[in-house]
């Protein structure tokens, strides 16, 4: 981690973080900086204010490309404790997001705040608390996360094919599945024989972008605790990035702690490695089949024999 300072004042981080996960949290405003925040941050136009007592600062969203850049342009601002008051309005702060010896490498650049303003010393310690210490400890805070089960693909198609083949769960996962699968608040149920129950419910949908499934009820009759899957939440983000596109499933709350880890770690690498991807890239998933449809070709089978 280091802190250099040229003509605008600017600081660089390096996590293990995912660019995603760095973009993620610089969208998250009031995660790191104030909690006294209004308005949006998450997409080009939005603009958000923040206040610290008297003081007040609002930003438009001038730039957002998801796990690479976000800039933010001063459109007003209210410093009571400066004889210009005004001094950060038509400054720009930029957050340059990449890859680099296999960390994720954050550059913040604050245009217009230069050695010589008012405020420069009084805002550089802010800065440097801001972005080192409180940011830092926001993005880091995903390693706990990280012991959630993660799995990416890669496909040529387009976002919408991949956001269109993950909300067609009998065309992935199972063709015994019951109730509607698409739309916000929707729910339905997983039924693997005996084996495996569960009841869903789509808590986020961002057409072309991200789902979000939440476990409401779940029946496991090999762990102890037969309800493990219970208030976990699975999620599958959709990322556009030179020209393919990126699907990011997260079970979050499927830990290694969990009695159903590995068994459940397999099964998702299967579904969402081979079948989802196959629905995605050639139409034609791998989902279980209909129970019925297997127990009369077991029937058929054994009057073969």
């Amino acid at each position: 981690m280091t802190n250099t300072i040229t003509a605008d004042y600017t600081a660089t981080l390096s996590v293990s973080q995912s660019p995603e996960e760095v973009f993620n949290a610089v969208n998250n405003v009031p995660g790191w900086w104030t909690k006294k925040f209004e308005g949006s941050a998450n997409k080009v136009g939005d603009t958000f204010t923040v206040s610290f007592g008297e003081t007040y600062i609002t930003c438009k969203v001038t730039e957002s490309i998801p796990g690479k850049k976000v800039a933010w342009l001063v459109i007003d601002c209210y410093k009571h404790f400066l004889k210009d008051k005004k001094e950060w309005v038509n400054t720009k702060m930029e957050w340059e997001i990449a890859t680099k010896d296999g960390a994720t490498q954050i550059t913040f650049t604050h245009i217009g705040l230069k050695p010589g303003i008012e405020c420069y010393t009084v805002c550089e310690r802010a800065w440097d608390s801001y972005i080192n210490q409180s940011f830092l400890k926001l993005v880091t805070a995903s390693e706990m996360a990280a012991q959630d089960f993660t799995t990416t693909i890669v496909v040529a198609q387009t976002p919408e094919r991949a956001f269109n083949a993950i909300n067609n769960v009998r065309g992935w996962w199972s063709q015994e599945i019951d109730g509607n699968t698409s739309k916000l608040n929707d729910e339905f149920t997983y039924h693997y024989k005996d084996v495996h129950i569960c009841r869903m419910k789509l808590i986020e949908v961002i057409p072309n972008q991200k789902v979000v499934w939440l476990v409401m009820e779940n029946y496991f009759n090999f762990t102890k605790d037969k309800s493990e899957w219970k208030g976990t939440k699975i999620s599958f983000e959709i990322t556009e990035m030179d020209g393919k596109t990126e699907v990011r499933f997260i079970h979050i709350g499927l830990v290694p702690e969990y009695e159903c880890f590995d068994i459940c770690q397999n099964a998702w690498s299967k579904y969402i490695g081979q079948s989802l991807r196959d629905l995605i890239t050639t139409g034609k998933g791998q989902p279980n089949p209909i129970e019925e449809v297997v127990n009369q070709a077991a029937v058929k089978a054994a009057d073969l024999q």
